[in-house]
This record gives C-alpha cells, structure tokens and sequence, in this order.
C-alpha cells in the first residue's frame, strides 16, 4: 500500500515564488517515489504540489487527494483525484495532518495548526527552510517537549531545503514513525 504525504501551506504564493517551486518539485518528487500526495486542495502550495504530482512520469489516478474544508467539491483546484468536500472548515486541518508524514511550506496560522496538529498525532514532520512563513520557523525545532518516539533519538521538525533531502528522510524515517494518537491522558502528579 502507498504511503500519504500531506503537503501543507500558504493558499496563495507567485507561481515563481521558493514556496510555489519547492512544493511543486516536493509533489513531483512524492510521486516519483511511489508515494501519494494529500492536501487542502485549494490553490497555492497546494495546487502546486498536485502539479507537481501529476507531472510525474510514474503518476497515475489516485495519487492526489484532496480534503477541501467546504462542502462544495467543486471549490477544489481541479487537479484531485480524489476530492472529500468535508465541510469542516479549518478543523479539517487536523484531518490533513493524520497522513503518514506531513511535508510543511511556507504558511500561516491554518499551517501552524496543521503542523501542531501533525506534531500531536505523532506524525512524521519535515518543513522547507527556505520559504516564507512557519516552515522555515520551525524547520530543525521540536514542538514541545514530549517524548513522542523513545527509539528516534533527533524526533524533531525536519528541516530540508530541496526535495531529495525529503524524499531521503522520508525513506530512512516514515516506517518508524507508527504510533497514532491515544487521546489525551491524565496523569497524576
């Protein structure tokens, strides 16, 4: 079965933009590596991505999905596969966030939520350095101080600056990353 990877960030950048370029060869690249490639399905990072996925020579139907937060499937970029219209607005977020690894590039406050999101449900996470917005702030950093993985001492936000650097971790990390999230637990003190 083909590992998801959600590619998370900005709606809007310039198609010549780092973040418009990094996220199209993150797509292509996801898919040259037998991967398939999730994301809001709205444009931007997210329209790039698929692009960039269905640019692929190995691509092939169901290898993009989008999760769009309205309930109108036609408000998708067009470039989906599979298109969920969940209706959920921006909680859908942390359904974006529950792929195998989640990819983050550029972005503002619905990215960061993805990303906490992503970091919760003990989600592999890697972020563009290069780009604008909250990939490149939390590129190399861990989100909070829990031990979310005992066996991966360098759990963190992985930072990289071209795709092959992703596709690279991805490879050496995404089959350790199989916990998911037990809801919240208290603990007495």
């Amino acid at each position: 079965m083909k590992k998801i990877v959600s590619i998370i960030g900005d709606n809007y950048v310039e198609r010549d933009s780092k973040n418009f370029k990094f996220a199209f060869e993150m797509g292509k690249a996801l898919v040259d590596n037998g991967y398939r490639v999730v994301s809001g399905g709205l444009g931007g990072v997210m329209q790039a991505a698929f692009e960039g996925a269905r640019a692929s020579e190995f691509y092939q139907e169901g290898d993009t999905i989008a999760l769009l937060p309205v309930y109108d499937r036609t408000k998708s970029n067009g470039l989906a596969d599979i298109v969920i219209a969940t209706g959920l607005d921006i909680y859908r977020n942390v359904i974006v966030a529950n792929s195998d690894a989640v990819i983050a590039v550029g972005g503002g406050a619905g990215t960061l939520s993805e990303i906490a999101f992503a970091w919760s449900l003990k989600r592999l996470m890697l972020a563009y350095e290069d780009g604008d917005g909250w990939s490149s702030k939390v590129a190399g950093e861990r989100m909070d101080h829990r031990v979310r993985y005992e066996n991966i001492e360098e759990d963190k936000v992985f930072g990289v600056k071209t795709a092959d650097e992703a596709i690279a971790i991805l490879e050496k990390y995404i089959n350790q990353y199989d916990k998911y999230w037990e809801g919240i637990k208290h603990v007495r003190g």
